[in-house]
């Protein structure tokens, strides 16, 4: 059996230090020095590391939160001053792609380098990340699934179920069943790396992974953000897993020509 000690890691006076906000500052350092020595053990220069790094997380972080707030709106709208608070949760990994994305394209049109090859040394990084980022859920009480007797089962205080499972304590650790799908997918990414040679096929295969399994996670989560009558993040998996699909399948047909 799971259960959180609570979101707040050191609380010295007014100053509290969240355990969600250190776990992301962690994984950021963390995805750092992985691009690092990847970069060095391809022999690429990672003189515009520093530059990428701070745009691509500044740029990731908004995409996330906007992301978060849009799909929220009902909440947000009637709570304008809880937008900003970003340490009690709320960071959707479908937009800090999308933003993080879009720095990485513009850094590379600006300092001259290939997206596609620096596209390939970070995702190895962000599903390690995103396997570390899911415990800062496991710590604010968010993210779970449906109701579970399993042993593994995590328990979650009332003021934080849904209303329809008020009563119930025990619901699917969802973070975990994504945490480590997340590690496995970052082994074999690693393996991949070092296998594929076709600039952009890393991506494609992360793209794959990532959303095959956050799609069936999802069919657990209590607390989805919807799109209509479905599940957002359903809804950007299945669009990331076709796009990472037909990416693989271009890039094998263009090697098989040659």
């Amino acid at each position: 059996m799971f259960q959180s000690p609570g979101p707040i890691l050191v609380q010295i006076g007014p100053l509290s230090i969240h355990w969600y906000g250190a776990i992301i500052g962690g994984g950021i350092l963390l995805c750092y020095f992985y691009v690092f020595a990847e970069l060095k053990r391809r022999k690429i220069d990672a003189k515009y590391l520093d530059n990428l790094v701070f745009w691509t997380v500044l740029s990731g972080v908004i995409g996330a939160r906007l992301y978060y707030v849009i799909f929220s709106w009902p909440y947000f709208g009637q709570n304008p001053s809880e937008i900003l608070q970003i340490w009690k949760g709320g960071l959707a990994i479908h937009g800090a792609l999308i933003g993080g994305a879009l720095s990485v394209i513009i850094c590379a049109r600006r300092y001259k380098f290939s997206f596609w090859t620096y596209a390939d040394v970070i995702a190895p990084s962000l599903l390690f990340a995103q396997a570390l980022g899911r415990w800062g859920n496991f710590f604010n009480n968010e993210a779970f699934g449906s109701p579970t007797t399993l042993p593994w089962k995590l328990y979650i205080p009332e003021q934080f179920r849904p209303e329809q499972y008020i009563d119930v304590a025990y619901f699917h650790p969802t973070f975990l069943y994504e945490s480590l799908w997340d590690l496995a997918g970052f082994a074999l990414l690693i393996y991949l790396s070092r296998k594929f040679k076709k600039p952009g096929a890393v991506l494609c295969a992360y793209l794959m992974w990532y959303s095959a399994g956050r799609f069936f996670v999802e069919i657990l989560r209590t607390d989805s953000l919807y799109f209509g009558q479905f599940k957002a993040a359903q809804i950007a998996s299945a669009v990331l897993f076709l796009v990472g699909l037909f990416g693989l399948v271009i890039k094998k047909k263009t090697a098989t020509q040659r």
